[in-house]
């Protein structure tokens, strides 16, 4: 049997994939196993923030794989307690907490706002508020935060103590605030990525902010897919004025590696206490030694870099033949089209351009520091595939 066929006999059929079975890459470029070459513009979507097989990260989690792969959290790390650290300095927060994935950390920060709730008031003071179209998992729970309602069924049931307001409706999310009580925390994605490619109006996001802080109701971001440099800046909430009491992340952080963090300000730094919260590989030293090389190298220069890309995207795609409209921010886009987003994909494949989807949209999430050569013939291609 060839791959597509073994894993049609044995992978779970979780995944609508495209015909097409990479075998290797470098930078910005993926091959095939007939020997296509494709210009990525999805890495892995945003987990492959400098590429593929980047040199300083391969020789960072390479010498960590030699030294230590594994021990368990009953023990210290240096590579744990080194990231961790660079995360509290870059972002001004105090605490981390390291799990596997974005549903993970998310998990995390729902957890810990429900629990300093609950420790500072009462048990019934656990709702948690998202924003209608916004994704943060597929766990129960994270489901349940979902907004979206094409996944609330199958699984029943679901985590209670979920409510959902519309993105960029500030009166309504305050409505919503006032007529429930229970509210303990607010949690959004600055731009809606799964959903669609959808900023948070910076109107909207700095008015949940203020009012969650007068209310002592927990502001959580959840950064998995715009944090780490995607936006143009570390983190997206730093695009807007906001304290946010409990930060998520997670892809871009391990470059490759499966990590999960969830940070802590000083409101919420000590709601968890030994036995309350744990991970068996949280925190692993490969995945750690390798974001430690992402994150020290994510500086003002590369950050500025990812700024001029977007703006060029958008000004090449805006108005271009056969798009609605174009949304995003950084290194972030969503391009919707004319024609049915299922319909360009493979077409783009065949190309040799390979991109992601979001709703009715295309959504680009190329590496961080994909050359301009690159993504130049990268969108040049897309405005050909979107005026055929």
């Amino acid at each position: 049997m060839n791959t597509e066929e073994k894993d049609a006999a044995y992978i779970a059929h979780t995944y609508s994939r495209y015909p097409v079975c990479f075998v290797k890459g470098k930078g910005s470029h993926l091959t095939d196993e007939d020997g296509k070459d494709y210009i990525d513009l999805g890495s892995g979507i945003g987990v492959d923030i400098f590429g593929i097989a980047d040199e300083k990260w391969m020789e960072a989690v390479t010498k960590q794989l030699h030294t230590l792969n594994h021990v368990s959290n009953l023990f210290y790390t240096k590579p744990m307690a080194d990231l961790a650290e660079m995360i509290c300095h870059k972002t001004g927060m105090e605490k981390v907490f390291f799990s596997n994935s974005g549903a993970e950390a998310n998990e995390c920060a729902i957890k810990g706002a429900r629990k300093y709730s609950i420790d500072k008031y009462d048990k019934d003071r656990n709702v948690i508020v998202t924003l209608i179209n916004g994704f943060h998992g597929r766990t129960i729970t994270t489901l349940a935060a979902t907004g979206q309602e094409i996944f609330h069924k199958d699984f029943y049931p679901f985590t209670e103590g979920f409510l959902y307001t519309p993105a960029n409706d500030l009166p309504a999310f305050i409505k919503l605030c006032e007529e429930n009580p229970h509210i303990c925390a607010v949690m959004v994605e600055p731009i809606q990525g799964e959903g669609g490619v959808h900023p948070l109006t910076k109107e909207f996001f700095e008015g949940i902010g203020k009012y969650a802080k007068d209310h002592d109701i927990l502001l959580i971001v959840d950064e998995v897919q715009t944090g780490n440099g995607r936006t143009g800046k570390l983190y997206g909430y730093m695009n807007y004025d906001v304290e946010p009491d409990i930060v998520s992340t997670a892809k871009g952080i391990g470059g490759g590696l499966p990590l999960g963090a969830t940070f802590f300000n000083h409101k919420t730094a000590g709601v968890y206490t030994p036995g309350t919260h744990g991970s068996t590989f949280g925190g692993n030293p490969i995945a750690c030694a390798g974001a430690l090389s992402i994150l020290s190298r994510i500086d003002d220069a590369l950050l500025q870099d990812v700024k001029e890309k977007g703006q060029y995207i958008k000004e090449q795609l805006s108005g271009a033949k056969g798009v609605k409209s174009v949304a995003g921010m950084g290194l972030m886009w969503g391009i919707e089209p004319e024609k049915d987003v299922n319909t360009l994909v493979p077409r783009l494949l065949e190309k040799g351009v390979v991109v992601l989807t979001a709703k009715e949209k295309i959504r680009l999430l190329p590496a961080l520091n994909i050359p301009w050569e690159d993504l130049k013939q990268a969108v040049a291609i897309m405005k050909e595939v979107l005026a055929e």
